[in-house]
């Protein structure tokens, strides 16, 4: 079972709430007049987070926050690449506040300068694989590589990789662009890790082309067609899909292995938020980073998100946090090197293009 595959439990009552924001608000660091009567705060995103209907823990937090503190979140959600490349493309004119990626581009946005040192409240009791050693990054949800399938039309989950490549899957699988979407680059690295590198990986990849009707910028969007039948496998990752199962009775969640005897595994994909270098309203920045690690919105990641706290301290017990651990067990979690994986990124991604003709 993976690491806070447990988590905490009650919602705090709201006036207690407000009380624990406003504690955790006051220790951040005045700005200055102009950026202090700014009230709002802009932040780009990775999807997954926020709910179809309004019902994610984004939703959740934003309105909270907003409450509390008067700060008018402004959002923005895209792949995490995309999300990154925008970032790059406005640093002479910075718009955004936060940058939350999956890995590994939060470590590519730091790398292209794009992050700002700043140790939000509550980092210290987050995992050192999960924040960067010089602060320009924490995890704020935890959360593992995934596959969805339609339960309605396949009895039974695929058992590897190689049962994929089968004719009941032509034009019935799709996974998200490696490069722009992080569960799609995750496809990248599964198959590396599993088939025991780059080489056999695109070998994979480009025979398990004939079934893939073609790539898609978001990851979120695949599984209502996955829902509806219209895909039978997609990729994903276990927080968005567990979320978006609540309301598409068909999805299933798995993890393959290969034919050879790779035992199903995953690793993490965290949520990982950092403060945007020159961010033209960081103070605010700053106050709704610290809120999204506080006790009251880390204990609402698995009974509202449906993932895992990023705080170690935080042991929840709601039903999703149970279903949560069940899904993950004899699952193998292994540790990816993210620094290498940034730094290669784009040697990977155009031997997936080669291999793929995409």
């Amino acid at each position: 079972m993976p690491r806070n595959s447990a988590q905490a439990l009650k919602p705090i009552a709201a006036v207690t709430g407000s009380l624990v924001l406003a504690a955790t608000l006051s220790a951040c660091s005045g700005g200055s007049s102009a950026d202090s009567e700014a009230k709002t705060v802009t932040v780009y995103s990775a999807d997954g987070l926020k709910g179809e209907k309004g019902d994610g823990w984004y939703d959740q937090v934003f309105k909270d926050f907003e409450a509390t503190t008067g700060i008018k979140v402004k959002y923005v959600e895209g792949g995490s690449g995309e999300m990154v490349q925008r970032a790059t493309r406005e640093k002479s004119n910075t718009q955004a506040d936060l940058l939350i990626t999956l890995p590994p581009f939060i470590q590519q946005a730091d790398g292209k300068g794009l992050l700002q040192k700043y140790v939000p409240a509550g980092a210290d009791k987050v995992g050192g694989g999960d924040k960067s050693p010089d602060g320009k990054w924490t995890s704020v949800v935890d959360n593992y590589f995934g596959f969805i399938y339609n339960k309605k039309d396949l009895k039974q989950a695929p058992k590897n990789w190689e049962d994929l490549l089968g004719a009941p899957y032509k034009n019935k699988i799709q996974y998200s662009t490696p490069g722009v979407a992080g569960d799609g680059t995750a496809v990248v690295i599964k198959a590396m890790h599993d088939f025991g590198g780059k080489e056999a990986a695109m070998e994979y990849l480009r025979k398990l082309q004939a079934n893939n009707v073609g790539p898609s910028a978001s990851t979120g969007k695949l599984a209502p067609k996955v829902d509806k039948g219209e895909l039978l496998v997609a990729n994903g990752d276990v927080q968005m899909n567990y979320a978006q199962s609540k309301t598409m009775p068909n999805l299933g969640i798995w993890f393959p292995g290969t034919a050879s005897g790779t035992r199903p595994s995953s690793f993490g994909l965290p949520y990982a938020a950092g403060l945007v270098s020159n961010a033209p309203h960081s103070e605010n920045g700053k106050k709704l980073l610290d809120y999204m690690l506080s006790e009251q919105a880390q204990k609402q990641v698995s009974e509202i998100g449906g993932g895992f706290s990023a705080r170690g301290d935080i042991k929840a017990t709601d039903a999703n946090a149970v279903a949560l651990g069940k899904l993950m067990q004899g699952i193998d979690v292994f540790q990816p090197d993210w620094m290498d994986i940034a730094k290669n990124l784009p040697t990977y991604v155009d031997a997936w293009k080669t291999a793929t003709g995409s």
